[in-house]
This record gives structure tokens, C-alpha cells and sequence, in this order.
């Protein structure tokens, strides 16, 4: 993650987007508080996207999570101009692209930004391989280069075997690594992800996202990754922000969502939530780890990841033990009981502060 002074990768002030005739004096209607039905009857004009604004650091995953229609994909091809955004600056790495030409938008998506949409995009009359090349024949690598780099990527999904066969004769959840290593073969800085999981069964998706999750951290790749499952949402994301009516309605970590839902619309998303899975362990932490404790882990104290998913301690506290959580560099942040978890999940402040 990105130090606090450093430069975002990505940064949007105040981006509005509006389709119709009238998008000046559908702005001017909704800073005066009127609804979206209002102003389309009034104007004509849809404000898809409202005065958004939001930063995301190098290697992060910043999930937009939104019913269909709250505005969540046309933001997200606002960012590389596959819309033209109404109002607002849009950053990438402190170069403000809503004004760039179109020849510099096209060198940005060869060397910088790449897309994987929803429905694969594949070329079906071209190989597996040969999809994968697409955007490195367009940058102008030679072929046997192109090749290696396609081999190589392939072989990070998964499908080198199928390199020389059709889109055809994949299954979606194969299709879609094919779509992924296209967009990873380039070596993108960002990686913008319109709802590109939301047509596979259930158990595809799950590897999918582990499997994004694993390149994510292989490749420190900057990702906004948009969904409309809000268990995705908190799985993916480093952050998350919850779209309604073209605007987010909370921007948070997924513990932080769940925890502390903005209002009620959110809150009413997170109702349902497995908090065991979306909860990190140091979210039940009821105090700090005494000295006597901190000396025990020489002796094999029972001891977990901090940042893992709180069930995974359920084992081990249930069994009436207490467990010290440690942070990313091994040390003691402090101690969970099965009071802690119980606490944690029904939503209740767990005491203490998180050693430091």
C-alpha cells in the first residue's frame, strides 16, 4: 500500500455523468435536491453517475458495489473515457485524463489501463493464445515474443494446454481466465473489472475470485473491480464503496461496512451478511497479550493471522482457549476469546484497544 503522502494511482473529483440533451440543467436540478424521476420527467436527461469522488493507492482493490442502475459501470468506463464524463477530473497517476486526446487515451489503455468486461469480449475466430497476443499485437511486439509473453500468462491461469484451441471449447469460467490473461498479459498498472464474474455458476466464481485475489498479490496490480453481490464485495476488497442513484452512499473497509453501516440503506444490504467471513480476527481483540503471553509463543501458544477471516478461529476458541492474534510481521496484537468472537459477530464492541 501506498505511503500517506504518495500520489494515488487513481484519483476522481467530483465526476458526474449525464445522458441526455439537457446535462447542465439536470446538474443545476439535482444540486437543488431533486430526484432522479423528477429530473427525467423535467429534463429528459439521467444523472448516472452524481458528483463522485474517491482515491485509490497503488495495489489496491477498491470494490463499487451497486444495484443495477445505481451507476457503477458507467463509472467505471468513465475512468478510461469509454464514457465521457459530464463534469469532474479523473487522475491516473496525477495526469488528469478527462482532457487527454484521443491518441493519449489510446496509449494509456495499451500501457497502463486495461478491462476485462462481464461478457469475456473473446474473438472467436481466433485462438486462445492468439486472444491473449491481441494487445500485445497492437503494442507492437514481434511474434515470438508476442507468443512467450501469451505462454507465460496463460500458464499463470491455468490454460497453457489450451493455447491453441477455440474460445469455443472453454467453459465460461475458462473463457473468462482467457479474458483475464488478455488483460494481464500487457502488465497493466490498473485493471478495470466491470462485473466480470457475475455470469458464472457459484463454484466457478469462488475460484475466480481467489484465483484474482492470488494474481492480485502476485502482481500488485491496482484494481476497481465492480459487483453487484455484496459478499464479492467484501471478499475482494480492500475497500469498498456502496453505490445508490449515481452516488456512494459509504466508502469503507469491509469490516467497517458491516460494522458500521453508514445508514439505512446500507445497513439494510449487510443484514444478511456471514460476518465470520468478512470480520478479520483482530475485530474480536479484548485486550492485549500480557508479557507472560508474549513469552508463551516460544512455547507454541495458539496463535492466528490477525487479518485472517474471524471463522477461521472458531476451532480454536470454541474449545475455550484463548488465541493470540499476531499482525503482519508476527508480532502480538492481542488476545480473542470465544466471548470476543461471540461479541464480534452479533456486532457488539469488543473491549480494548488492539496493541499497537
Amino acid at each position: 500500500m501506498a505511503g500517506a503522502n504518495a500520489v494515488p494511482r487513481i484519483e476522481v473529483r467530483n465526476v458526474s455523468k449525464v445522458f441526455g440533451d439537457q446535462p447542465g440543467q439536470a446538474l443545476a436540478l439535482k444540486k437543488q435536491g431533486l430526484s432522479r424521476a423528477e429530473i427525467i420527467e423535467r429534463t429528459g436527461a439521467v444523472v448516472a453517475v452524481d458528483d463522485v469522488s474517491f482515491a485509490v493507492a497503488a495495489g489496491e482493490i477498491f470494490v463499487v458495489m451497486g444495484l443495477s442502475g445505481s451507476g457503477k459501470s458507467t463509472l467505471v468506463r468513465c475512468l478510461n473515457r469509454l464514457q465521457e464524463p459530464t463534469d469532474g477530473a479523473i487522475l491516473i497517476d496525477g495526469e488528469d485524463v478527462v482532457g487527454a486526446t484521443d491518441q493519449r487515451m489510446r496509449e494509456l489503455r495499451l500501457e497502463k489501463i486495461t478491462m476485462v468486461f462481464q461478457h469475456f469480449a473473446l474473438l472467436p475466430h481466433r485462438t486462445v493464445a492468439e486472444n491473449v497476443e491481441y494487445g500485445l499485437k497492437m503494442r507492437g511486439l514481434g511474434k515470438e515474443e508476442r507468443r512467450e509473453k501469451a505462454m507465460a500468462t496463460l500458464d499463470s491461469v491455468g490454460l497453457a494446454h489450451w493455447a491453441d484451441r477455440h474460445p469455443s471449447n472453454l467453459s465460461g469460467g475458462m473463457q473468462q481466465r482467457v479474458g483475464l490473461a488478455r488483460a494481464l498479459a500487457l502488465d497493466p498498472e490498473i485493471l478495470l473489472m466491470d462485473e466480470p464474474f457475475s455470469a458464472l455458476d457459484p463454484l466457478i466464481r469462488r475460484d475466480m475470485q481467489n484465483e484474482l485475489l492470488e494474481l492480485q498479490r502476485r502482481y500488485r496490480t491496482t484494481i476497481i473491480f465492480i459487483t453487484h453481490d455484496l459478499n464479492e464485495a467484501l471478499t475482494l476488497g480492500d475497500r469498498v464503496a456502496v453505490m445508490k442513484d449515481g452516488s456512494f452512499a459509504q466508502i469503507g473497509r469491509p469490516a467497517e461496512i458491516v460494522l458500521h453501516p453508514a445508514n439505512e440503506y446500507v445497513a439494510a444490504f449487510i443484514q444478511d451478511i456471514d460476518r465470520g467471513r468478512v470480520l478479520p480476527v483482530r475485530a474480536a481483540i479484548g485486550r492485549p497479550a500480557s508479557e507472560n503471553e508474549i513469552a508463551t509463543l516460544a512455547n507454541g501458544a495458539a496463535t492466528i493471522d490477525g487479518g485472517r477471516p474471524l471463522q477461521e478461529v472458531f476451532a480454536l476458541t470454541a474449545q475455550g482457549r484463548e488465541v493470540i492474534a499476531l499482525d503482519s510481521a508476527g508480532r502480538p496484537e492481542g488476545v480473542v476469546s470465544a466471548a470476543n468472537v461471540t461479541a464480534a459477530l452479533a456486532g457488539t464492541p469488543v473491549g480494548g484497544r488492539i496493541a499497537s
